[in-house]
């Protein structure tokens, strides 16, 4: 399943949940420097699907805050209930 977050680094506390512009938002504690904060999401996206990392694959905006990523296996009614958030 393709899917778009929209990543907010450096935040207090890590999560997954709600809609920003239609992107998932994945709020992560580590900086945006050095690809840190987009490793933080894609592992937090892999443990909100309850999918292995290796599941979660960056599409593109390696560099930016809005992404595109696949989410291999991912359950569509699980997005509904984070984009609800």
């Amino acid at each position: 399943m393709r899917l778009v977050i929209h990543v907010r680094p450096g935040s207090s506390r890590a999560t997954v949940g709600g809609s920003h512009n239609g992107a998932l938002i994945v709020a992560v504690r580590e900086p945006a420097e050095h690809g840190r904060a987009t490793d933080a999401a894609l592992a937090a996206v892999a443990q909100a699907f309850g999918v292995p990392k290796s599941q979660v694959r960056l599409v593109s905006g390696a560099t930016s805050r809005r992404k595109i990523i696949d989410v291999i296996d991912g359950d569509p009614v699980r997005l509904a209930e984070l984009l609800a958030r």
